[in-house]
C-alpha cells in the first residue's frame, strides 16, 4: 500500500509518502508544494492544485492520509486552511483515491505516544520510525507524520510497535 500524507495550507502544502510493505512503513519521497507571495486566494489554491495533482500522478499512491482542520484563534486562518483542505480532497477526488482524515491530536498520538506532543518530538519520531538521515522541512514533517498515522493504524498493535522498536534500538548512539 502507498500512502500519500498531505498537510494542506494555502501558501505551503506539504506532502510526504511512504509504502507499507508487509507491515514496515518505508520511505518514499516528500516536499512543499508552494505559491508565490502576493497572488490572490484563487491563484495560491490553484498553483498547489497543479502540484499535487502532478504529485498524484507521479507517485501513484494507493490513499491519502490528510490532517483535519482544527480551530485556531484567527478565524481567517482556520477558513484558509479550510479552503485549502477543499482544494486538496477535490483533487485526490478527481483522481479517485480513498481520503482518510487525522486530527492533529491523533496524529501526535499515533506518532509519537502523546496527543500533546511538540512540533520537534514529532519531527524526531517521524524521523527514526521511517529511516530518515535528515529532517525535511515542517510541512513536509507533518505530512510524512500524518501518512506513518494511517500506516499504523491499519495494522494490529504488535505488528505497528516491533518495526518502530527495532528501529529506534538501531538508531542509538
Amino acid at each position: 500500500m502507498r500512502i500519500l500524507g498531505v498537510d494542506p495550507g494555502s501558501r505551503v502544502c506539504g506532502y510526504g509518502v511512504i509504502d507499507d510493505v508487509g507491515g514496515e512503513l518505508r520511505y518514499v519521497e516528500c516536499g512543499v508544494l508552494t505559491a508565490p507571495e502576493g497572488r490572490t486566494m484563487e491563484q495560491r489554491l490553484g498553483e498547489i492544485a497543479r502540484g499535487l495533482t502532478e504529485v498524484i500522478a507521479e507517485l501513484a499512491p494507493t490513499l491519502v492520509a490528510i490532517e483535519d482542520v482544527f480551530i485556531r484563534q484567527n478565524p481567517r486562518s482556520a477558513l484558509a486552511l479550510a479552503q485549502a483542505r477543499g482544494m486538496a480532497l477535490a483533487v485526490i477526488g478527481l483522481a479517485g483515491l480513498a481520503v482518510a482524515s487525522y486530527s492533529p491530536a491523533s496524529v501526535k498520538k499515533a506518532v509519537s505516544g502523546s496527543g500533546r506532543a511538540d512540533k520537534d518530538q514529532i519531527a524526531r519520531m517521524v524521523q527514526v520510525l521511517i529511516g530518515l538521515r535528515t529532517l525535511p522541512r515542517a510541512d513536509a514533517t507533518d505530512a510524512l507524520a500524518v501518512a506513518i498515522t494511517h500506516g499504523r493504524s491499519a495494522r494490529p498493535m504488535a505488528a505497528r510497535i516491533r518495526p518502530a522498536v527495532i528501529r529506534a534500538v538501531r538508531a542509538r548512539p
